[in-house]
């Protein structure tokens, strides 16, 4: 089966081997090595759930093996179950201290191997659960501290351009409503009441800007001489 999980047995004693393969095989996948450089190179190679990891080994021990195992990005917190004899306390010692899960002793007792390595399977199964989960969420702390930053900035950039409009508004002059202006001179009374010449109002309340020039009307009763000798549609600029 595709979910079934795997169980790396490393031990160098074929009987041993046998006895948890019967014991596991209905329930797990389980994967077999004879010595520690079999075990590594298998682990480099496949997906393990748990290893059962006997202690006493020729060329490599139980302890080099976890040592080496624990190296390996994949296996970092693969759980490892030692195997040892009864009455190898020191050897016990040793192992936890290096971070192993537990221990199953030989001879074997049936019931007790198979709860114990059901029990640190679950243990592992969910932390794997809770790491994903942990993952998942920091994704999504990502995600909304990102969209908050661009909010932010959006927000901040309205801000400014409602800003910019408001001094550009205020920089706009304009004329409304109802302006008095003298019916005899043309001047124009402004909001306090004083009369000022159209071209003064004009300039102080608007933005218009003044060239100043002479009328043909004008240039004829100002100078009638000159404007005998410039066409009725000519003006003098001053």
């Amino acid at each position: 089966m595709e979910n079934t999980a795997t169980i790396l047995v490393v031990d160098d004693e074929p009987m041993s081997v046998e006895m948890l393969i019967n014991l596991l095989e209905g329930e797990y996948r389980v994967i077999t090595a004879r010595s520690g450089q079999e075990a590594l190179e298998i682990v480099n190679k496949e997906s393990i759930d748990l290893i059962l990891l006997d202690v006493l080994m020729p060329e490599m021990d139980g302890y080099e093996v976890f040592r080496a195992i624990r190296k390996l990005p994949a296996h970092r917190d693969t759980p490892v179950l030692y195997i040892t004899a009864l009455g190898e306390e020191e050897c016990e010692y040793e192992g936890l201290e290096l971070g192993a899960g537990d221990y199953i002793h030989k001879p074997f007792n049936p019931s007790l191997v198979r709860l114990r390595v059901k029990n640190h399977m679950v243990f592992h199964q969910q932390r794997a659960m809770l790491a994903a989960r942990s993952a998942e969420l920091e994704t999504i702390n990502r995600k909304l501290a990102l969209e908050i930053a661009q909010r932010n900035i959006i927000q901040e950039s309205n801000e400014q351009l409602i800003l910019e409009l408001r001094e550009s508004s205020a920089k706009v002059k304009t004329l409304r409503g109802l302006i008095p202006i003298c019916a005899a001179c043309k001047k124009i009374r402004d909001d306090k009441g004083y009369w000022n010449q159209i071209e003064a109002f004009l300039s102080k309340h608007t933005d218009l800007i003044f060239s100043h020039a002479l009328c043909n009307e004008c240039i004829q009763k100002l100078y009638p001489g000159f404007a005998e000798k410039r066409p009725r549609d000519g003006e003098l600029e001053g």
